[in-house]
């Protein structure tokens, strides 16, 4: 892994919950024994960290920061599928050296739902699949996300894949180096398939990529109504809350990006 993707993984692990909000904790017990007005300011700021911390795991309150992520794509319909021409399955997170694969690496289930959702419409269109992702471990480079997810399609959903691409870090470097896979074959229109909540951050990507990208959302966190277990905190509604975070803050940096090179004088 380079050295700016472990800085981007360091800032994004400090400004996410809940370290941020443990770290605001910690800062504000070491203030509390200050004389005044100090020592009032750090009581705040553990009354104010702990009372987010209890707020973010509640799945209701994760579901104001999921809903409006996957509000913006619906399902994909069938007339939609038809305009494409090939299918771009995004990585996740993978499980490492899993014994029960003679020690290979796998996706993990959030992949694996992508997959499965990918194999579903491959069936029904017969669209050729693109499989994106790389973070290959320093120890085993040549098992990164992209391999073991057509392996996954081809020996678990029985779904051909046609393209590889196993370099990328991160959503930007899945979208340049698909689209520069897909030219080749005269690929331009793409059916996208990840997790609901990060559609946003992908279809951004991947129409900067110069791809025409159709969202083929999977994977719906958002409650299909509240009930009174939704306010009580727990680790799940911790997890949505983190994940609306990281996808709330990349969308931000995206489009901060998209906006300084409009405003870049043109060479």
């Amino acid at each position: 892994m380079s050295l700016t993707m472990w800085m981007s993984m360091l800032a994004r692990t400090l400004l996410l919950p809940p370290l941020n909000l443990l770290l605001l904790i910690a800062a504000g017990f070491l203030l509390w024994r200050r004389p005044a007005p100090i020592g009032h300011i750090g009581q705040v700021m553990v009354a104010l960290g702990v009372a987010l911390l209890t707020l973010i795991c509640m799945p209701a309150v994760a579901d104001l920061m999921v809903r409006p992520l996957e509000q913006g794509y619906p399902v994909l319909s069938a007339e939609a599928a038809r305009q494409a021409q090939a299918i771009v399955v995004l990585a996740a997170g993978s499980l490492d050296q899993a014994p029960e694969y003679e020690g290979r690496d796998q996706p993990d289930y959030v992949a694996l739902a992508r997959l499965r959702y990918a194999a579903r419409l491959q069936h029904l269109t017969g669209l050729p699949v693109l499989v994106s992702g790389g973070n290959a471990r320093e120890e085993t480079p040549e098992q990164n996300k992209a391999l073991a997810m057509a392996e996954a399609l081809r020996e678990d959903f029985r779904t051909p894949v046609r393209w590889i691409e196993g370099g990328s870090e991160n959503t930007e470097e899945n979208a340049l180096r698909s689209a520069a896979l897909l030219r080749v074959d005269g690929v331009q229109r793409v059916l996208l398939v990840t997790d609901a909540m990060h559609m946003p951050r992908a279809m951004l990507a991947f129409a900067q990529a110069g791809l025409v990208p159709t969202a083929a959302p999977t994977a719906f966190f958002s409650l299909p109504r509240w009930r009174w277990p939704a306010l009580l905190p727990s680790a799940e509604g911790l997890r949505r809350s983190w994940y609306a975070s990281y996808e709330w803050l990349g969308l931000g940096w995206y489009r901060l990006r998209a906006g300084q090179a409009m405003r870049s004088p043109t060479p």
